[in-house]
């Protein structure tokens, strides 16, 4: 389980660096004004679809049901099962497909009503957002290949496939001057990566398994089941990207440059999420999965208990970071070109607001497993749409004095909510025992975070002083030191606090 988890992460680790080196030239290119906006709905809602459609609902459902078909019938019944939901899919998404482009502009009046002010901003966002659209369509069949990979343990090509959107977005991007806009050049990007993450995976899979093939229609007992999880998956799903639409919405009434705030603070509290929280959940789910179906009860709880210890063990730095040092982060991630310093300053006040909830944000994964292994989608909804609506209503009531920093904060509140609920209802149906040694490490993790929090931000009062002289590199310079110092603190504590024989047992367990 270690090796997969590192596979993934290590993947998905690649995958944030040349996001980040995407995000550079993005925020050097288009700034944060009207155009970076207008592209940034573009970006966000084919993405909203995908994370209702794909990678939330469809794997939730999909990866356990296929895992069950393989395991108790065989590879002749998994491929039948699995060319059946290919035709579902397929179909599904196209016919959504030809609806928005049909229906983009009545979609964008609904889904960014700010932009009606500006009607050249509102034409560029219609016109870049059909440009990336057919995005979902292919990612959509890229998440069912990677799900059907994942349950023969192959997470390697489905974890790289992500780079795939950042090199495909840096080319198009250096050829920005060939495009109507740098809009335009970052739109195709998007577009281009689609494809290229599509064959990445459809390859593999031709490799290992054979690729899915349209099949007729039939309403069979493993497809019921499918259908019988989906539904409560998609309306968890839907709950989760009801809240990100709401910041799409609000944001566009927001002052120039407030979408652009959320979007560069959002890719850096996404790091620890992708890397951590979406690694080990995905590596945890067929696992649990594959035991429950052996009736091997204790080993899924174990492999659950060190899934929330890795992940608290590698968040836990990123949330100290993150509420400490948040200005500094951002001036030397992002503030050269058309991105300014008052542009950082103001997404890193949004990057903190975000990592109040970053611990629910990569831990949620991990502990909504435990239903999903047992096909149970229903139960997480209600936690997730609980949490939804006092984030949307937070939202509405903290824009108006906080802006965007009020909907990234709003975003954590309800995480926390829908954690803490999953962890409840997990406890009350004998899924999760919250014993004294589980709630020990949870404090054992919090101390070491205070510390290094503490060493973070006196390290940061330093570098004031010491770099006040450099005009280059400064803020570089001194982010250097920070993770320096951060994990020499975070290492050393967590060493004495649990000492070397825990590691070694979650290393080795």
């Amino acid at each position: 389980m270690l090796g997969r988890i590192f596979t993934v992460g290590g993947y998905t680790l690649l995958s944030r660096l040349t996001g980040f080196a995407r995000d550079i030239m993005l925020a050097a290119i288009l700034g944060a004004g009207p155009v970076a906006d207008a592209f940034f709905v573009a970006l966000r809602l084919p993405n909203h679809f995908r994370a209702i459609f794909a990678e939330g609902a469809f794997n939730a459902a999909f990866v356990p049901a296929y895992a069950h078909v393989h395991g108790e019938r065989g590879e002749a019944s998994a491929r039948l099962f699995s060319d059946r939901i290919f035709t579902l899919l397929f179909a599904s998404q196209l016919i959504l497909l030809v609806i928005a482009w049909l229906f983009m502009p009545q979609a964008m009046s609904i889904l960014a009503p700010g932009f009606s002010e500006d009607a050249e901003q509102r034409r560029l966002a219609i016109e870049l957002t059909r440009i990336t659209f057919p995005y979902l369509l292919l990612i959509t069949l890229v998440t069912l290949y990677g799900g059907m990979l994942n349950v023969m343990h192959r997470f390697a090509s489905a974890a790289a496939a992500p780079i795939f959107l950042n090199l495909a977005m840096m080319m198009t991007l250096a050829l920005a001057a060939f495009f109507p806009s740098a809009g335009h050049a970052a739109a195709w990007g998007v577009l281009i990566s689609g494809f290229l993450q599509f064959f990445l995976l459809a390859g593999d899979l031709a490799r290992h398994g054979g690729l899915p093939r349209f099949a007729p229609l039939k309403l069979d007992e493993d497809v019921r089941a499918f259908f019988r999880a989906l539904g409560p998956a998609t309306i968890g799903s839907m709950g989760t990207q009801v809240a990100l639409f709401a910041d799409t919405i609000i944001a566009t009434f927001l002052p120039a440059g407030a979408l652009s705030a959320l979007y560069y603070a959002d890719r850096l509290n996404q790091l620890p999420i992708g890397v951590i929280g979406i690694a080990i959940g995905t590596v945890l789910l067929p696992e649990m999965s594959r035991r429950l179906t052996a009736d091997d009860h204790a080993g899924a709880a174990a492999a659950q208990r060190r899934a929330f210890d890795f992940t608290l063990l590698f968040s836990v730095p990123f949330v100290a970071a993150f509420l400490t040092v948040p200005d500094v982060i951002m001036r030397a991630m992002f503030a050269r070109g058309a991105f300014s310093k008052a542009d950082a300053a103001t997404a890193g006040a949004t990057l903190a607001a975000y990592a109040v909830g970053l611990i629910p944000f990569v831990m949620i994964r991990s502990a909504v497993a435990t239903f999903y292994a047992r096909k149970d989608t229903a139960t997480p909804v209600k936690a997730a749409l609980t949490g939804v609506a006092v984030n949307v209503a937070l939202k509405v009531a903290l824009m108006g004095t906080l802006a965007q920093i009020g909907l990234a904060l709003a975003t954590a509140v309800g995480a926390w909510i829908n954690l803490l609920l999953v962890l409840g209802f997990a406890v009350r149906r004998g899924y999760l025992e919250l014993d004294r040694a589980l709630m020990q490490s949870f404090a054992k993790f919090a101390v070491s975070g205070i510390v290094m929090a503490a060493a973070l931000w006196l390290t940061a009062r330093f570098s004031l002083l010491y770099f006040a002289q450099m005009h280059a590199f400064r803020d570089e310079l001194t982010l250097l030191l920070l993770v320096a110092v951060g994990a020499f603190v975070y290492g050393f504590s967590v060493l004495v606090l649990f000492g070397r024989g825990w590691l070694f047992v979650l290393i080795r367990g």
